[in-house]
C-alpha cells in the first residue's frame, strides 16, 4: 500500500520521474484526484447553503460566510507545519494522515449545537485539510517528468474542481429535503470513501527521501536549511512573491463571488430555490476542462501568456454576472470559473517550477498566499455586498483581478534565467 514508506534513501539522483502515460503515472493522478475530492468537497460544501445556515443560527451573509472562511483560514495556518511534516515524514505518509484527520473533523463538524463552536471546529477541519494542498504540487513535481509536470499539475487542480462541485451540489438539494446539517455531513462521508481511494491508488513516492532517512552529511546543500531560512529563500525571490500574489488576489475575489452568487440568486429579480442555486456549482465543470487545458497551453505558449488570457477570461466573466438576465449571468459564472481555475493551475504549478530550494515551503506559501486571500476576500465580499448590493462585490472582485494583471505584467515576464542562481544566493 503506498501508505508504506519506501525506506530507501536511495531515491536516486538518476530519477527522472513518471513518464506520461505510464500506470504510475495515471495512479498518481488518480490518486491526487481523490485526495482533491476529500479535501475540497468538504471544505467548500457548506457554501451551497450558506443562507440556510443564516436563517439556521440567526446570522447576516457576511457573518455565515466565515464558515467557509474559518476553515479557509485554518488550511492556510496548516500548510506551512504540513511542509515541516511532509519533510520528514515524506509526500505520501503526510497527505495521508491530513485527509483522514480532516474526514474525522468533517463527520463530526456538522452537529456542532452552537455557531461558535461550528466555526471552531471548521477551523480545526480546515487546519487538517491544510495538509494535501500544501503537499501536492511539490509531490507533482519530484514524481513526474518535469516536460509534463504543468499538465500533471492542470490535471490535479482539475481534480479539486470536481471536489468543489461535489460538495457544493451534494450538500445543496439534500438541505432542500432535509436539512444543511444532514447534507455537509453526507458530504463527509463521500469524502471518507475518496480518502481510502486516495491511500490505495497513490504510488509509493521516488522522488523525495524523508530527512530522517538521509545522514546529514549526504545531504544535498538546501536540503538542510531551517524553516526560516527555507522560507527566507523563497519570499526573496520577486517572482515567487508574484505568484503568491495571484494566489491571494484570485482565490479571494473567486471565492467571494461563489459566496454570495446564492444570496443574488434567492432575491429579486431571480427568487430561485436552493435546489436551483445549487445547481449553478455545475459552472465548476468549466473550472475542471480550463485547468487541464492550461496546462497543456502553458507547455506550449509559455505560462506567461495564458496566465494573462485567463485574467482576462475571469474579469469578462465577472462583469457580466451584473446583468439582470439569468442566462447571462449564469455565462459570466462560467466564464469567472474558467479563467479562475486556469489561472490557478497556472500560478500553482509555476510556484513548484520556479523554486530550486524547499520547494515544499514555496508550494505551502503559495497555498498560504491563496487561502489567505479567500478568508479575506471572501468575508471582505459580504461587507462590499450588503453596503452596495452585488454591484459592490462584483467591483471588488475585478478590482483585485486588475490587480493580479498588473502584478503579472510588470514581475513575471519570461526571462532568461539559469535555476543554478538560487543556490548561489543560498546563505551559508
Amino acid at each position: 500500500m503506498a501508505f508504506a514508506h519506501p525506506g530507501r534513501a536511495e531515491a536516486s539522483a538518476a530519477w527522472n520521474g513518471h513518464s506520461h502515460g505510464s500506470s504510475d503515472y495515471r495512479k498518481l493522478l488518480a490518486g491526487l484526484f481523490f485526495a482533491g475530492i476529500a479535501t475540497f468537497a468538504q471544505l467548500y460544501s457548506p457554501q451551497a447553503v450558506l443562507a440556510q445556515i443564516a436563517n439556521d443560527v440567526g446570522v447576516s451573509a457576511a457573518d455565515a460566510a466565515l464558515v467557509i472562511s474559518a476553515s479557509t483560514l485554518g488550511l492556510a495556518v496548516g500548510v506551512i507545519p504540513w511542509s515541516l511534516v511532509a519533510d520528514r515524514l515524506g509526500r505520501v505518509r503526510a497527505m495521508s494522515i491530513a485527509v483522514i484527520a480532516a474526514t474525522v473533523f468533517g463527520l463530526l463538524v456538522p452537529f456542532a449545537p452552537t455557531f461558535s463552536l461550528l466555526l471552531t471546529g471548521r477551523f480545526v477541519e480546515g487546519l487538517m485539510l491544510g495538509g494535501v494542498p500544501a503537499i501536492a504540487i511539490a509531490y507533482l513535481s519530484e514524481e513526474i517528468e518535469p516536460r509534463h509536470a504543468a499538465r500533471a499539475a492542470g490535471t490535479y487542480v482539475a481534480g479539486t474542481t470536481i471536489g468543489g462541485l461535489l460538495g457544493r451540489i451534494v450538500a445543496g438539494p439534500i438541505t432542500e429535503l432535509i436539512n444543511w446539517r444532514l447534507a455537509v455531513f453526507t458530504v463527509g462521508v463521500l469524502c471518507a470513501v475518496s480518502a481510502v481511494l486516495f491511500i490505495t491508488l497513490i504510488p509509493v513516492p521516488r522522488g523525495f527521501v524523508p530527512r530522517r532517512f538521509v545522514p546529514r552529511r549526504a545531504r544535498e546543500r538546501g536540503t538542510d536549511l531551517s524553516l526560516v531560512m527555507l522560507l527566507r529563500t523563497n519570499l526573496r525571490s520577486a517572482r515567487l512573491l508574484a505568484l503568491y500574489a495571484q494566489g491571494f488576489l484570485l482565490m479571494g475575489g473567486f471565492v467571494a463571488l461563489y459566496n454570495y452568487l446564492g444570496f443574488r440568486l434567492a432575491n429579486d429579480p431571480f427568487n430561485l430555490p436552493q435546489a436551483l442555486i445549487s445547481l449553478v456549482f455545475v459552472a465548476y465543470l468549466a473550472g475542471t476542462w480550463s485547468s487541464a487545458q492550461a496546462g497543456i497551453l502553458a507547455a506550449r505558449f509559455g505560462r506567461w501568456s495564458v496566465l494573462l488570457c485567463a485574467l482576462v477570461l475571469m474579469t469578462m466573466g465577472v462583469l457580466l454576472t451584473l446583468s439582470p438576465l439569468l442566462v447571462i449571468v449564469l455565462l459570466g459564472v462560467l466564464l469567472a470559473t474558467a479563467g479562475f481555475f486556469a489561472a490557478h493551475a497556472v500560478a500553482s504549478g509555476w510556484t513548484g517550477a520556479e523554486s530550486t530550494v524547499g520547494r515544499a515551503q514555496a508550494s505551502s506559501l503559495y497555498n498560504l498566499s491563496y487561502y489567505a486571500g479567500s478568508s479575506l476576500f471572501g468575508w471582505l465580499g459580504g461587507l462590499f455586498f450588503v453596503q452596495w448590493g452585488w454591484a459592490g462585490t462584483v467591483g471588488m472582485v475585478a478590482g483585485l483581478i486588475a490587480v493580479a494583471a498588473a502584478v503579472t505584467i510588470a514581475l513575471l515576464r519570461p526571462a532568461n534565467r539559469n535555476p543554478a542562481t538560487a543556490l548561489r544566493r543560498l546563505p551559508t
